[in-house]
Formats: structure tokens, C-alpha cells, sequence
């Protein structure tokens, strides 16, 4: 469990504070590409982005791990060859004078394409997909209004601990992942949405037309939280070992659904059209 944990709270972190509309595209002032030399020992693994002031370290992550945080998209929006998600490789850099964390995604899509030679391209798919749409009894949440704006933009941060995840969208709006729950507060059904498609199977898409933000909790048995545990680094891209898999053997979505119908929300069987990204070409090696 203490494995699971702190891979979410790495690979969840590392995409949701890069989810703001960040500046003109810039380029690292200096970066090194390594390949991962070996599978970091399961009992301290350490995965995703960290950014100590101007230095960038990210670690044990897949090319379609950098694609996802470079071009802000999820795991099922990428396609390419295998050996994308397979390959692992370490990137440590350094950002220009004045650069901001906002900038690192526009940063690695410059990398990745000056280093790595990834060239791609944008199209649509029909994906199996969870709409989330209120039940015949009608919504029971109460909306509950953002906090009073103190500062231009939007602060989206993340944080966590061998406890769980949080991750703040500003304005007093959050969720997080702790203690055998899931908790929100002044959450959009969008980011609702958003976030319930990290612990199932499917990508789940807002299809209420609410417009209001909204309080929840869901409690879980310590079973059920493992399991969406596993699900969020599995949806993160992150590969885990047999052992840690064995625990989705005969999982089921089951109590997640009832405890959405109980607050008159429902998540039904849909297909949507999707942006993908498809990857035409990348080096293996990358350039030095």
C-alpha cells in the first residue's frame, strides 16, 4: 500500500500542477536524457516531476509519461508504438532566468521533439466512456459557491503524503484521496468527472449541464480504497509489479456506483468523441 500511495501522489501531482494555460512556449536552458538505469526498489519508489527552484528532475518516467504532461492530455489519448510506454527515461534540466513551472510543459514538448524527434498528430476517437448524469430522483447535493477571488488566475496545487493526495484548483475548491475516502468540496461536475475517471476503467465525461459547484464524500472500505489506489497509478500510466495487480482480481466498480446514485448522480455506459494524440515517429535513442 505504502508503494501505491506514494506512486499516485507522484504521478497526480505532477499532472495537475501543470494544468493551467501557462505562457508562449520556452525551452530548458540546459537538459540531460537518460535512460532509467534500473526499476527503483518497490519499497521507496519515487516516480513523476519534481521542481526544486530552477532545477526539474523527473524520474522513471515512459516517453507517453512526458507526452501526457507535455501536451496536458490523459493516458488513453495517446497512441503510438509499444516501446513508448515501455522505455523509461530520466530528465534532469534547468529553467531559464525568469521561467515559471507553468512553462515546463511547452519546455518538454520542445524537448521531446528536438530530442527525441517525436512528431505527431491530433485526431478524433469514439471511446467507450461513463457519462455522469443525474439520476431519475433528481440531484441531492446542495451547491456550495466558490470562496470570495483573492488573486488573478487560477492556483492549482498538489500535494500528498503515504496518507493520500490532495489537489487544490483554488477558491477553496479540492478533492482528495485519503483515509479510506474520497473527498470534494465546491468541485464543477467537470472536475468531478475528471476526477472519478482516475479510479475506473473508462474515461468518465460530464453530461449533466450543471453549472454549479458542488460538496461530496465517499466512503470506502479499506479493500475498495486499494483498488483505486491501484486504479489512479494504472490510469497515471505507472507499471506495477504482479503482486500489487493480483488485488483487481475480481474488483468491482460496484460500491463507487452506489454511492454516486445515492447522491442522485448516476455514471452510464456511453460513447463520445475524444481528441487523441497519434505519435508518427520518435527515436528510441534520444539526441545528445
Amino acid at each position: 500500500m505504502r508503494v501505491i500511495r506514494c506512486i499516485v501522489v507522484c504521478l497526480a501531482g505532477s499532472a495537475a500542477l501543470f494544468a493551467q494555460t501557462a505562457p508562449p512556449r520556452a525551452e530548458f536552458e540546459v537538459a540531460s536524457i537518460k535512460p532509467t538505469a534500473v526499476a527503483p526498489d518497490v519499497t521507496q519508489v519515487h516516480v513523476g516531476v519534481q521542481i526544486d527552484g530552477a532545477q526539474v528532475h523527473c524520474t522513471y518516467l515512459s516517453v507517453r509519461n512526458y507526452i501526457r504532461i507535455a501536451y496536458r492530455v490523459k493516458e488513453y489519448q495517446i497512441t503510438g508504438p509499444d516501446w513508448i510506454a515501455s522505455d523509461r527515461f530520466d530528465i534532469h534540466a534547468k529553467l531559464p532566468a525568469g521561467a515559471t513551472r507553468e512553462q515546463v510543459p511547452e519546455m518538454l514538448q520542445t524537448l521531446l521533439e528536438q530530442r527525441f524527434q517525436l512528431k505527431l498528430h491530433r485526431e478524433s476517437k469514439e471511446f467507450p466512456v461513463y457519462g455522469v448524469v443525474v439520476g431519475k430522483g433528481g440531484l441531492k447535493l446542495k451547491e456550495s459557491p466558490l470562496d470570495p477571488e483573492t488573486q488573478a488566475g487560477v492556483n492549482v496545487t498538489a500535494e500528498g503524503s503515504a496518507r493520500g493526495t490532495t489537489l487544490t484548483f483554488g477558491r477553496g475548491a479540492y478533492f482528495s484521496l485519503a483515509d479510506d475516502r474520497f473527498e470534494a468540496r465546491k468541485l464543477t461536475m467537470a472536475q468531478l468527472a475528471e476526477s472519478l475517471g482516475r479510479f475506473v476503467e473508462r474515461p468518465v465525461v460530464d453530461m449533466t449541464d450543471l453549472k454549479g459547484t458542488y460538496d461530496l464524500t465517499l466512503q470506502f472500505t479499506p479493500e475498495e480504497y486499494r483498488v483505486l489506489l491501484i486504479r489512479t497509478a494504472l490510469n497515471a500510466g505507472v507499471v506495477l509489479p504482479p503482486e500489487v495487480m493480483r488485488y483487481l482480481e475480481g474488483a468491482s466498480d460496484e460500491s463507487l456506483f452506489k454511492d454516486l446514485q445515492a447522491l442522485g448522480l448516476k455514471l452510464e455506459s456511453r460513447k463520445a468523441p475524444l481528441e487523441i494524440l497519434v505519435v508518427d515517429s520518435a527515436s528510441k535513442t534520444p539526441i545528445e
